[in-house]
């Protein structure tokens, strides 16, 4: 039996990892259906330290068993998103100024227009949270004034006009305003570099995979996804850096899933981002795998993370840059049902697909191949983008 430890870095998400395993459980069962493979479940992983389920499957007469862990780092994510109201208009300031003033905002536009219309969204979606939130008080305030007495509006205004804000603070839920502005926010909060809270839950992060290394798999698959991309790029990083993998040893991969690393690595002070995305990019000991699609307007979509962010060596070997084609890969149904539905495709890596192609994130993660093997001699996708964009290239 072959057998595989897969670590999921989630994105910028205050959420708990439980959701991450009803959504591999019910969407492995749909792909399997679709692609005539058998998937089960066994045991679930829980443990102090540990949220993760364990996978098993028959494809192509190989039984495999995945065991898959979650790394989530939501408590970084839900202390960055306590912020009050005015705390995150001074964030929506304070970030736009950084992107703006270092001239990260150029370069980024000079790759894809999604994402950047993406990080627009929060702001004017604030800014016009702010101006409703003004004129109803100033409404409510005359008409007080009018009915009651000439001066009395002037505390009505500001009772009311935050009471709006919190309003709107109430039913992020449906909005994503302030869930993406705390998100942009965070990767700026120090123009690129990491935080104390980062470096230590990237250290904590390498030691769980350094175990697994250990342990008797064929393959350590570490997946990043959204925001967990630059993520997994340090931690593997570091962990080659203090420990080469064996030749002996498990397979050592990664698998970045709508990236957006040009967010932070073009930012003046990612030098260590920087650092670490060349120096991965060249090691013969692993595999690297990038997958996004022009369709996801949250990711930098076949941008070459090493490459536009201009730290790519001669010997540059990685990341295989290959588009999860989601106008193709979905059925034409589907496709129309979530074409204009932004946040749901900037999940879908992680579904089930009706055409899939070489990439099935069932297969990869609880397959016979490994990363290796399923893309060797594949070439990256045509409409790559590998131009140096970055406005910082030190490290």
């Amino acid at each position: 039996m072959s057998k595989r430890k897969v670590f999921y870095i989630p994105g910028y998400d205050p959420h708990p990892p439980r959701r991450y395993r009803e959504l591999y459980r019910t969407e492995a069962i749909r792909q399997s259906e679709i692609s005539e493979y058998d998937i089960t479940f066994g045991r679930p992983i829980i443990g102090e330290d540990d949220f993760g389920w364990q996978v098993l499957s028959q494809i192509d007469g190989t039984p495999v068993q995945a065991d898959v862990t979650v790394l989530p780092w939501t408590d970084i994510v839900k202390k960055s998103m306590s912020r009050g109201v005015l705390s995150t208009y001074w964030q929506l300031v304070r970030t736009a100024w950084i992107y703006t003033r270092t001239g990260t905002l150029r370069s980024l536009m000079m790759l894809r227009k999604g994402p950047i219309i993406a990080a627009f969204y929060p702001v004017l979606m604030l800014l016009l949270q702010l101006l409703a939130a003004f004129l109803v008080a100033r409404v409510a305030a005359g008409a007080v004034s009018w009915a009651i007495y000439p001066n009395v509006g002037w505390v009505i205004f500001p009772l009311v006009f935050v009471m709006i804000l919190r309003w709107f603070r109430s039913i992020d839920s449906k909005i994503y305003a302030y869930y993406l502005m705390h998100d942009y926010a965070h990767a700026v909060q120090l123009r690129g570099a990491y935080s104390d809270a980062d470096e230590a839950v990237i250290k904590a992060f390498r030691h769980r995979i350094a175990d697994a290394m250990e342990q008797d798999y064929d393959e350590v698959l570490v997946v990043g996804h959204s925001s967990g991309a630059h993520l997994a790029v340090s931690i593997l990083a570091d962990l080659i850096r203090k420990a080469p993998p064996s030749p002996q040893g498990p397979a050592l991969a990664l698998l970045t899933l709508g990236q957006a690393i040009p967010m932070m690595s073009f930012l003046p002070e990612a030098r260590r981002l920087r650092g670490d995305l060349a120096f991965l990019s060249t090691r013969d000991d692993l595999c690297w795998v990038d997958v996004s699609a022009p369709a996801d307007g949250c990711s930098f979509a076949l941008c070459d993370p090493v490459a536009v962010s201009g730290v790519a060596p001669r010997n540059k070997k990685w990341p295989l840059v290959i588009s999860a084609a989601f106008s193709q890969t979905l059925s034409p149904e589907m496709w129309q049902k979530l074409k204009r539905r932004y946040f749901r495709l900037h999940f879908q890596y992680l579904c089930a697909f009706e055409r899939p192609n070489d990439y099935d994130y069932f297969q990869i993660t609880a397959g016979p191949l490994t990363l290796a093997e399923r893309f060797r001699g594949r070439a990256p996708s045509k409409s790559r983008i590998d131009v140096e964009a970055s406005p910082y290239t030190d490290t």
